[in-house]
């Protein structure tokens, strides 16, 4: 049954390629100038539809650009703050019922990735850890990340402070909070603060930090993340230089649509050298503790996963965006298509003695169909090229006027304003989609008009 579906949609898209081929074959200047005039002629009315093409068109570019720029933010808010696009983490076990996110000879494990990645533009090391931060007056349970700021440049262009200095994260035995936690804690820059934490041994072991900057919110991940540097991390957790919670690789942007194809062969070059790898489970890092302490095994055994199995708990927000903009794509070019068959019936009525003295000059309906498709495309071109052009305008007012989001929102958008990415090809496809829909929508009308009977369309006084 699929062969034949398949031969069947085949045979009519070779039908309908011929059929337009024979449309369109004999296309010449002569009948784009005509179609030209004939827009010309009548412009008012080719102004209101062109119009209102040009406007669904922008209101397209800036609905995409909406959708890719959450997409966008997303991940650029998410890649800096816990994941990367591809991450080499850690569980270690000193006894079967207890794990520790930890990778043992991490830089080990960092040569095999540069090897087998060359698709990497780098790599950083992150500490993982919980522990219960403790102020004068409250306390947080808190995911805890080890960082070299030093080394992390996209981290200071994501991350901004509302009050300190980020330069002081890398002193040993600082924290970096965001605004939500430090007002929970009722703490400000400069107060001390008390970490505690079990350590792979088991034993609670804690460490005086000091506060050296409060960040402004970054959505869900920043009410469980907060930042210190590495080695005080390992202090608190007592492990040793060579240790880190994982590699996150950040790859490429051509190539991230590989990027399922980069983790397995990433799996099978650390199964080469003879690292142990948990099965590939698309869920985020901190809820495989359960699943892993229940295994009967100790040690080391590593977990390559990508961002997207970092944010599973995030991919229906994604999700009802891209159905939402369907959606409301769907409603736009069902009111472009209303609007341009019924404009082009108005049209066929008031020039139906037209096409009446044409057929009984010589014309032949294929003609009479090419000359209708042509105002059409031509019309449709013209408006499109204006609505992606106003709708790339507006994006970037609307970028630069940095609209802020409701705290609601900025919860899953990962980002305190709004953000439009338009991209050249998405405004080719604007152009190209729109363009398309006009002229179908403008053939159903040019077929009837071609069937006119020449005799009975002179006589028409409409």
């Amino acid at each position: 049954m699929k062969w034949v579906l398949l031969s069947a949609a085949g045979a009519l898209a070779l039908g309908l390629f011929a059929w337009l081929w024979r449309v369109f074959g004999g296309t010449s200047r002569v009948d784009l100038l005509v179609a030209f005039r004939n827009l010309v002629q009548h412009r008012r009315r080719s102004a209101f539809l062109g119009g209102a093409i040009a406007a669904v068109t922008a209101f397209l570019v800036l609905l995409s650009g909406l959708s890719a720029g959450v997409r966008e933010t997303m991940l650029r808010t998410a890649t800096t703050l816990m994941t990367g696009h591809i991450n080499v983490a850690g569980f270690y076990k000193v006894t079967e019922g207890m794990s520790a996110p930890v990778v043992a000879d991490y830089e080990k494990v960092l040569a095999v990735v540069h090897e087998a990645v060359p698709e990497m533009r780098y790599a950083v090391a992150r500490g993982r850890g919980y522990a219960k931060v403790v102020s004068d007056s409250g306390s947080m349970q808190l995911g805890i990340n080890g960082i070299d700021v030093r080394a992390e440049p996209a981290f200071a262009e994501v991350v901004q402070l509302a009050s300190g200095n980020l330069g002081d994260l890398a002193k040993p035995n600082t924290l970096l909070l965001f605004e939500s936690q430090a007002k929970k804690l009722d703490v400000k820059v400069g107060d001390m603060l008390t970490l505690s934490a079990p350590t792979t041994r088991g034993i609670n072991n804690t460490l005086d930090v000091r506060l050296i900057g409060i960040a402004h919110d970054l959505g869900l991940l920043s009410t469980w993340n907060c930042y210190m540097p590495a080695e005080s991390l390992r202090e608190l957790y007592r492990l040793n230089p060579g240790s880190t919670g994982a590699i996150q690789l950040l790859l490429r942007d051509d190539a991230l649509p590989n990027t399922p194809a980069i983790m397995a062969r990433l799996r099978k070059a650390l199964e080469a050298r003879g690292y142990r790898l948990l099965d590939p489970d698309p869920e985020p890092f901190f809820v495989k503790f359960d699943k892993v302490n229940r295994e009967d095994w100790t040690g080391q055994k590593l977990d390559v996963t990508s961002w997207e199995d970092e944010l599973s708990f995030f991919s229906w927000t994604l999700k009802a965006l891209d159905g939402l903009s369907a959606t409301l794509l769907a409603i736009l070019l069902a009111i472009v298509v209303i609007g341009i068959m019924n404009t082009m019936w108005i049209a066929i009525r008031e020039r139906t003695r037209e096409i009446g003295t044409l057929r009984a000059i010589g014309m032949q309906r294929e003609q009479v169909v090419r000359q209708f498709l042509l105002e059409a495309l031509m019309l449709g071109l013209v408006a499109t090229v204006a609505g992606v052009v106003l709708g790339a305008v507006a994006a970037a007012g609307l970028n630069a006027a940095r609209i802020p989001v409701p705290i609601g929102a900025q919860i899953f958008l990962l980002s305190n304003h709004l953000f439009f990415a338009v991209h050249a090809g998405t405004l080719a496809s604007a152009v190209a989609a729109i363009t398309l829909v006009t002229g179908l929508a403008a053939l159903y009308p040019s077929l009837r008009a071609a069937k006119l009977r020449p005799v009975s369309a002179m006589q028409h006084f409409g």
